[in-house]
């Protein structure tokens, strides 16, 4: 059973930027909702320069969209000859062909001036109008590769939750698409209109990090089995102690050089690369349970030996702090050592 959804246009009277969202078959409903949520629900607190929110299809209607519904809208791509900012809520797939239609009337929109943003699988339909060439653009960590791979001349950044690069914005997975709107509207009316959006949508006008913290660390796979496997799992139970190449090869029963060869074959990864991974992700498993452990604590517990020093890992590889990160996956306040800074 289907339920059918018809999207009407934003017929307030309203005078400011237009923004266009395209709709097309098997439309990424959460995506949409994203952007009508910032763009187009009524804002009366926010005056008569508010967005002007319009629908637009891709292809004729009805068309199919995720959770089993079924989608009407009344504009189609003439509608993005006027529009001020153009949103691509995700797209159907991401090795998905993009009409030639769309990426024409992208091109167009973008040559006359107007911005053009991506939320998650969007930026296939971005990359496919040619319009990244050149620039840096970001999607979920998940589909990096793949449009690397067919666009190699984006400059593509995994690490971020969204990607300003003037008239080009991309957002990486599809709750950073409520970042990148917010970001948006922080740029044309203020922080103080961002703030208000954020605030009924209960969301934080600003997150700090990236999507490097919400990655799960991969296992590696020992292919040395009987002697790297152990020593692997051994290495992982004492993160807390110091781990010197030369301490490592004795138990292993090899020389350094051929030890420290083996162990990058076996885990990717050079044993100081390797141990650090593994204390942050260690740190990050510590830091999501509720409890009254301090930021000494964990640092300690890591291999890290101080606050400071976990910390400026934190910053360098998750660009997010500890106590920051703590409070994304627990909220409320968090507990730090004497003297430091969250």
């Amino acid at each position: 059973m289907t339920t059918d959804v018809k999207i009407m246009p934003n017929i307030t009277a309203l005078s400011g930027p237009k923004v266009a969202v395209l709709v097309y078959d098997g439309l990424c409903t959460f995506e949409f909702g994203i952007a009508y949520e910032v763009f187009g629900l009524p804002r009366p607190e926010m005056g008569a320069n508010w967005y002007r929110f319009r629908a637009c299809g891709v292809e004729p209607g009805p068309l199919r969209a995720a959770g089993g519904l079924s989608v009407t809208v009344d504009g189609g791509l003439d509608d993005l000859e006027d529009a001020d900012l153009i949103v691509v809520p995700g797209w159907r797939a991401i090795d998905a062909p993009v009409p030639d239609g769309l990426i024409k009337a992208l091109q167009a929109a973008y040559g006359r001036g107007a911005r053009i943003m991506s939320l998650c699988s969007g930026v296939a339909v971005l990359a496919a109008s040619g319009l990244l060439a050149g620039k840096r653009a970001t999607t979920h960590w998940r589909y990096v590769a793949s449009v690397a791979e067919r666009y190699p001349e984006i400059g593509l950044d995994a690490d971020v939750l969204y990607m300003d690069e003037g008239r080009m914005l991309t957002a990486a997975g599809s709750a950073a698409g409520i970042d990148l709107c917010l970001h948006v509207v922080r740029g044309d009316f203020g922080a103080e209109a961002a703030n208000s959006v954020a605030r009924r949508l209960v969301v934080p006008p600003h997150r700090e990090g990236g999507q490097a913290q919400f990655i799960r660390a991969p296992v590696p796979q020992p292919r040395e089995g009987v002697r790297l496997g152990p020593l692997i799992e051994w290495m992982r139970s004492r993160l807390d102690e110091d781990q010197p190449i030369s301490l490592l090869a004795a138990k292993a029963g090899m020389s350094q050089r051929t030890f420290q060869r083996r162990f990058e074959a076996t885990t990717g990864s050079s044993v100081g690369e390797w141990l650090l991974n593994e204390r942050l992700r260690h740190a990050r498993e510590l830091l999501e349970r509720k409890g009254e452990a301090s930021l000494d604590d964990i640092a300690t517990a890591c291999g890290f030996g101080t606050p400071a020093t976990m910390r400026h890992h934190f910053r360098r590889r998750l660009g997010t702090s500890p106590g920051a990160y703590r409070k994304v996956f627990l909220g409320g306040v968090t507990r730090t050592s004497r003297g430091d800074k969250a």
